[in-house]
């Protein structure tokens, strides 16, 4: 079923669907085979009758011929649900992974489609096209598009019921996919192929898909930097160079080498809003690991570029540096002789043997790949998953693929040697690399693990292809030492005067620059050459060896952190023996960068390189920046706890007048207010650790911290005093001076319907704050983010209620951040489902409110949702694409207001009628909770180990103590998907019933926000199923007063759809898009049964609820659906 956020949704019922449906069949047929020989022929054959009876029963009832299909379903759930668990649990398994290979057929066909079309409206050659089309100056166009800043956020929200192995499986089978496409192959080829589709889908048939053990938040964490490591890392410069191309293209200027118009954030180890296990010490671990991984992946790109950049010829910049980095090297390696020397005297030879790394790390398996376009597409750029230091095979990453006990990225060094830990360099620059290991299984076989083509692989000792020992100091010295003086004899500019301008510019090579390279005669490009000729040496080698040093350096240290030496790590901090920020990486790589342009390899430097430097621009040194999030009630008891003991009196019993005035009295005092003796409870303690952490960490490694339920201004103040507290108690801990600008922007969450209507009133009193006032100034650049909650405002008043609200506050806040002078960068928790505030990228944005986009834009996506737009590198590419222009055109061409009065009013009528409707059954129905619990696996989902966090914020039987997500979870299991469309059938009939129904029409044809909500709306009802959902009824409701509500929200859900129509003119749901229906009407048919044995076996274990087995086996039916209906929470 096609997921309620894919961005290349299929539009049009003119496309054909024939390959979609071929490549279904193909893929179908392999896992037949692999049925009839693992399970045999009589239990296959099962499988086949019960899937033809669901074929029948839905193409009857598409042809509206209700009572064969009704007698067709009732013979196939008799046979269903009389079927002995060990006929069950594999039949729900098959149905769950032909549902799973249809996803996988439907992606292929989306790129498919994408690649054969040619041109795709929401590309950045296209929207650039019509920007300009539409009078939109070239200049003002570069410059936006330049200044743009997208950030998304990956959060830990529990909502992948896949195993990141069958992810890995999937994304190898789609890779086939591709393969098998292409019309080159010869048959051999196409058979080897087919045999690899075989493999890959017996495997899977194979793999438990099932978490035995509930992930933590660090094995949270690790998924998200896998994400990046097989996905993103290959995604991020391909998209960038497609934005480059575009933007020269159509205004004449390349984009610049440091732009970051996408960056990445986490709240993965950081989201502790009601999850126990999210602690100070799991952040600190948490950054430990992306800071670790970041070097590591700076490390595999930088090995293959000494490599590639052999060449001789470099710019003064560049020989200076290498000169002098020879010379630090000499003096170095001769203070290690001499200790080394001294050492060996006292020590066993034993004792100097490679030290292991920490809890069984692994090192990295994924070699660079040599094209990032082919990195994008290519069956081999689907790599076995990094092992992160610290993982557990079990509960980490599910699998061990490394051979040995390091695998090293890049030529792993003994961390126990200093000299091994600089990349072993000849005087002439040449690179050597230690021993080479056993590769990774699933590496590519044509290379190195450090990316070197197999077979020219430097081992020590061997000479180098000059000719020259690599081996110690020899005659490379004198020669080196011979060129430098004559180098400083031609040229008297030196590295301060001739380099430092250019080694710091990121403004890409100009059209001149470019011109005059590519028109040079032959004389003018051999006077060049031999004006930055080095003979004998390779400086660019010797420039990155330093780097590979440096992160060498820094990936040590960070594995330190792991092992909790936190205080080692910012006593250094002002250390230049390894990189703490992006900028002290890109320094040398923009030397190299543009010494290869000054020297005529500027293709040379447009290639890997330019790539390099792009990722450590928009990745920076931590990968993903960590967010940190708690409740508001934390901190309002932690400052409770403080003010009371130092008898100030109950923080929580003061109005909000005395709160503010109290906390910005204390913000502007110089001295702390809370004593390091202070008794406390853990809770509070808990909290001040979180902020002393974020103390130490600062910056560089978190982003925003993020304030739950906020409601008032003080939470935001009080945030703002624990965390300048905490800078005190961590600068007199390590005898530094506070740095008071090194405080992270704070973010205030509003969520519930009351919240959002509040919004306003809060941030104007926030604006109006003396202190806070001049902090925004001075610390944030007059930035203020403030995040939107669209989960728990829709569990709230419901989605159309929420939506309304949620718009409405934009609006507000767009005008009171104006009005203060402040720049507004809004932050929008969305989820994955239509009942969570998700649907596609494209129209999410386009519908904002008017102004409240302007070139910045802040989103989180979690769950199956990162994996859906994230998992595969191509379709990557394009959803950054999506989100690039999508804020573009928001931005420049901006939504319209309702373009009537009385739109507005239509709405709030719309917005109050839906969320009275919505709270009467959700609320205030005596009835409503034990049925709920009864018609739906909700209690049972607990079990499904998806995520680290409660399902409850706190104990009870209550709507408000549940989360968004398993509310949201529960019912799109059982085909009813409530939340997303209840109260909405209730409103609209009211206005059409008032006289109001061609208002409504006229809103859904010309306003973009009412025509979003309506058609994502009509998207859900025609996902949902009521025969389905009154099965669950008739069998686990056993209150009469259930059932009887049951059958009233059947009867809303019909209600509902006649109003959508009514509205948008349609006389069928999804009437104008055949195709998605199509699609999910190819999907039923395997989801049916699914629910039929899960209604079922809900039956049997809550019979005999201590039964191991039917617990597995509702399990396998959970992820079955959750894989048919493409989103879960």
């Amino acid at each position: 079923m096609a997921d309620s956020t894919d961005d290349y949704n299929f539009q049009s019922s003119e496309i054909s669907l024939a390959p979609l449906i071929e490549d279904c069949n193909l893929l179908g047929s392999l896992l037949d085979d692999c049925l009839k020989s693992e399970v045999g022929t009589e239990l296959f054959n099962k499988v086949e009758r019960v899937r033809a009876l669901a074929q029948c029963a839905a193409q009857l009832a598409n042809k509206h011929d209700g009572g064969a299909s009704r007698m067709l379903s009732q013979r196939m759930a008799d046979e269903l649900m009389n079927m002995s668990l060990d006929e069950a649990m594999p039949l729900t398994r098959a149905l769950g992974h032909y549902l799973g290979l249809t996803s996988i057929a439907e992606l292929h066909h989306r790129l498919r489609r994408a690649r054969n079309e040619g041109k795709n409206p929401k590309s950045c050659d296209e929207v650039f096209e019509r920007l300009i089309t539409e009078g939109v100056h070239p200049d003002d166009l570069y410059h936006e598009v330049t200044h743009q800043t997208v950030e998304i956020v990956l959060t830990a929200h529990p909502t992948q019921v896949n195993r990141r192995t069958l992810q890995y499986k999937h994304s190898k089978i789609a890779a086939l996919l591709q393969q098998h496409d292409r019309p080159d192959l010869t048959a051999e080829e196409r058979d080897a192929v087919l045999q690899d589709l075989v493999r890959e889908i017996t495997a899977l048939w194979q793999t438990d898909e099932l978490r035995r053990e509930r992930p933590t938040p660090i094995d949270e964490a690790r998924g998200g930097l896998h994400v990046v490591e097989q996905s993103l890392w290959a995604a991020v410069p391909s998209f960038l160079r497609r934005l480059s191309a575009a933007l020269k293209k159509h205004t004449g200027r390349e984009l610049p080498l440091n732009a970051t118009p996408i960056r990445f954030g986490s709240w993965m180890g950081g989201d502790r809003d009601g999850n126990p296990n999210v602690t100070a010490k799991t952040t600190h671990h948490v950054v430990a690991l992306s800071r670790w991984m970041a070097a590591d992946l700076y490390l595999r790109e930088v090995d293959v570029l000494r490599f590639e950049l052999s060449m001789s010829n470099c710019s003064d910049t560049v020989w200076q540096m290498a000169t002098d980095i020879m010379e630090d090297n000499r003096a170095r390696e001769d203070t290690q002789d001499a200790a080394a020397q001294k050492l060996h005297m006292f020590t066993h030879p034993k004792d100097s043997e490679p030290s292991k790394l920490p809890d069984g790390m692994v090192l990295g398996t994924r070699p660079g790949a040599a094209d990032a376009s082919a990195a994008l597409t290519s069956e081999s750029s689907v790599q076995v998953p990094h092992e992160l230091p610290g993982q557990d095979p079990e509960g980490g990453s599910e699998v061990n693929f490394a051979v040995g006990d390091e695998s090293g990225s890049a030529a792993a060094t003994p961390r126990g040697d200093l000299s091994g830990a600089f990349a072993q360099v000849s005087l002439d620059g040449q690179p050597q690399s230690p021993p080479a290991q056993a590769p990774a299984l699933g590496a590519a076989p044509a290379a190195a693990s450090d990316g070197t083509p197999a077979g020219v692989r430097w081992m020590p000792g061997e000479n180098s292809a000059d000719g020259q020992s690599a081996a110690g100091l020899g005659g490379s010295w004198q020669d080196l030492q011979a060129l430098r003086a004559q180098s400083m004899r031609a040229s008297p500019l030196h590295f301060q005067q001739q380099g430092s301008g250019r080694l710091a510019e990121t403004a890409p090579p100009s059209g001149a620059d470019r011109r005059r390279f590519y028109s040079r005669t032959t004389t003018e490009a051999l006077q060049e050459a031999q004006q930055h000729q080095r003979k004998g040496a390779h400086p660019y080698r010797v420039v990155l060896g330093e780097v590979r040093r440096k992160l060498m350096t820094t990936r040590r240290r960070m594995e330190e952190m792991l092992q909790g030496n936190l205080d080692s790590i910012v006593a250094s901090e002002g250390s230049d023996d390894w990189y703490t920020s992006e900028e002290e990486l890109a320094q040398p790589l923009l030397a190299v960068y543009w010494s290869l342009w000054e020297c005529g390899g500027g293709m040379i430097a447009d290639g890997r390189l330019l790539d390099l430097i792009r990722r450590v621009y928009s990745f920076g040194m931590s990968l993903l920046k960590l967010d940190l999030r708690q409740e508001s009630t934390r901190h309002a008891d932690t400052m409770d706890a403080v003010t009371t003991y130092l008898g100030y009196g109950s923080y929580k019993s003061w109005d909000e007048d005395t709160k503010c005035e109290f906390i910005t009295r204390e913000l502007e005092t110089r001295r702390p207010l809370i004593p390091l003796n202070m008794p406390m409870t853990d809770e509070v303690r808990e909290v001040l650790d979180t902020f002393r952490v974020a103390a130490r960490l600062g910056t560089n490694s978190l982003a925003a911290y993020v304030i739950s339920m906020s409601q008032a201004a003080s939470d935001v103040l009080a945030v703002e005093l624990l965390q300048k507290e905490a800078r005190m108690m961590v600068a007199a801990e390590t005898g530094m001076v506070p740095d008071h600008t090194n405080s992270l922007r704070v973010v205030p969450l509003f969520e519930t319907l009351a919240d959002l209507d509040a919004s306003g009133d809060v941030m104007t009193r926030l604006f109006n704050n003396r202190w806070y006032r001049a902090h925004l100034r001075t610390v944030h650049d007059n930035h203020q983010e403030i995040m939107l909650g669209y989960s728990d405002s829709g569990k709230d008043a419901g989605r159309l209620a929420a939506n309304w609200a949620l718009y409405r506050a934009q609006g507000s806040l767009v005008s009171i951040s104006k009005r203060s002078g402040v720049k507004l960068n809004l932050f929008h928790g969305r989820g994955g489902t239509v009942g969570r505030g998700g649907g596609p990228t494209y129209l999410a944005i386009q519908s904002q409110a008017p102004g409240s986009v302007e070139g910045m834009f802040r989103i989180t996506e979690q769950g199956e949702m990162v994996q859906a737009k994230f998992g595969i590198p191509i379709v990557a590419a394009n959803q950054l694409e999506i989100y690039t222009t999508a804020v573009l055109l928001a931005s420049m061409k901006p939504p319209s207001n309702p373009r009537e009065q009385g739109w507005v009013a239509n709405m709030d009528a719309l917005g109050d009628m839906s969320c009275r409707a919505y709270r009467s059954v959700v609320f205030e129905h005596p009835h409503f909770i034990s049925y709920f619990t009864a018609a739906t696996p909700e209690s049972e989902l607990g079990n499904l180990n998806i995520g680290s966090r409660p399902a409850r914020r706190k104990t009870g039987a209550s709507v408000h103590n549940l989360r968004a997500i398993p509310w949201i979870f529960a019912w799109t299991q059982t085909r009813l998907i409530l939340p997303s469309w209840l109260g909405v059938g209730d409103a609209l009939n009211q206005l059409i019933k008032d006289g109001k129904k061609s208002e409504l029409q006229k809103m859904y044809e010309e306003w973009p926000f009412f025509a979003a909500t309506i058609d994502l709306i009509e998207m859900i009802l025609a996902k949902a199923d009521m025969r389905i959902s009154g099965l669950y009824d008739d069998v686990l409701v056993d209150d009469p007063q259930g059932k009887k509500l049951g059958s009233e929200l059947r009867q809303k859900f019909t209600d509902t759809v006649r109003a959508i129509c009514e509205v948008t003119g349609h006389s069928r749901l999804l009437e104008t898009n055949s195709s998605l229906r199509c699609l999910i009407e190819m999907r039923n048919p395997y989801i049916d049964p699914i629910n039929i044995l899960q209604v079922e076996i809900l039956r049997r274990a809550r019979a005999d609820p201590r039964n191991p087995r039917l617990r597995e086996a509702l399990l396998i039916t959970i992820n079955g659906i959750a894989a048919g209906m493409r989103n879960t929470g």
